[in-house]
C-alpha cells in the first residue's frame, strides 16, 4: 500500500470519527500534506458518515485538482496558507464544533479549565465569522494561529495543526471538551482556570505519542464499535 493510499484512508477513519462524535457536520475538512506543494484533502461535496478513499483529492495549493472525483472544499484555502507558512505542519482539520463555537459567539476567550484542554492554550482567536475561501482570509488566520497548535474564528469554527493527523484530531477533540466544560462551569459560577505552572505540567504530562494515539485508537473503536 502506497503512502498516498494510506493517508486516503487515514483521513476517512478521522473524518468519520469526528462525524460520529459530533464534531464534524456535514461541512468541514481534513487534510495531509504531501510535500511542498500538494495535499490529499476530503472534496467539499462528500457525504462525512459515509466519507470513502474515493471521496479524497490531491490537488496542489492553489486548489488545481491532480487526482480525484470531485472538487475541493472552497476552504481549501485554509489549508494551503497554513502549509506555506508553517513546514513543520503536516496536517490539518477545520469544521465547526458546536461549544467552541458557541463560545467564540458569545464573545468569551478559551480558558483552560480541563487538563487536555491546556495543551491548546493560549488560544488565538480570528475576529471574523468570514469563510476561508481565498488567500486574503488564508493569510489573516495564519498571521492569528502563529505558531500555535488551534486558533478558532469567531462565530464560525476551529481549526487544529500538527504533524500528524492524529495529533489534529485529538486537540480538536481536546479543545472541543474543553470548550463544552467551560460553558457548563460558566452556567453555575465562574469556572476555575489553570494556573500557569498547572499549564507547564499538563504539558509536561499529556503531550505524548502514546496518549494521543491511546485517544485516537479510543474514538476509533466507538467508531468500529457503531458500524459493527
Amino acid at each position: 500500500m502506497s503512502d498516498a493510499t494510506k493517508d486516503k484512508k487515514f483521513i476517512v477513519r478521522c473524518i468519520r470519527m469526528l462525524e460520529h462524535m459530533g464534531i464534524m457536520d456535514f461541512n468541514g475538512h481534513a487534510s495531509i500534506r504531501q510535500d511542498e506543494n500538494r495535499m490529499l484533502i476530503n472534496i467539499g461535496s462528500c457525504q462525512r458518515s459515509r466519507l470513502t478513499a474515493d471521496d479524497i483529492c490531491l490537488i496542489n495549493f492553489d486548489g488545481d485538482i491532480i487526482e480525484g472525483n470531485g472538487k475541493p472544499p472552497l476552504e481549501f484555502h485554509l489549508h494551503a496558507g497554513i502549509y506555506k507558512e508553517r513546514p513543520d505542519v503536516q496536517a490539518v482539520i477545520h469544521c465547526h464544533p458546536n461549544w467552541s463555537t458557541i463560545l467564540t459567539t458569545a464573545g468569551h476567550g478559551y480558558l483552560p479549565v480541563y487538563a487536555q484542554g491546556t495543551l491548546a492554550y493560549p488560544m488565538p482567536v480570528l475576529d471574523s465569522p468570514n469563510s476561508i475561501n481565498n488567500p486574503e482570509m488564508a493569510k489573516a488566520l495564519t498571521d492569528v494561529l502563529g505558531d500555535r497548535p488551534a486558533a478558532l474564528m469567531k462565530a464560525h469554527g476551529a481549526v487544529t495543526a500538527g504533524k500528524s493527523l492524529v495529533d489534529a484530531f485529538v486537540l480538536l477533540n481536546y479543545l472541543e471538551d474543553n470548550s463544552e466544560r467551560q460553558y457548563m462551569a460558566q452556567q453555575v459560577g465562574t469556572p476555575y482556570s489553570f494556573s500557569d505552572e498547572e499549564i507547564a505540567m499538563c504539558h509536561e504530562k499529556l503531550w505524548n505519542d502514546g496518549l494521543f494515539k491511546r485517544t485516537w485508537d479510543h474514538y476509533s473503536a466507538k467508531l468500529d464499535a457503531a458500524s459493527a
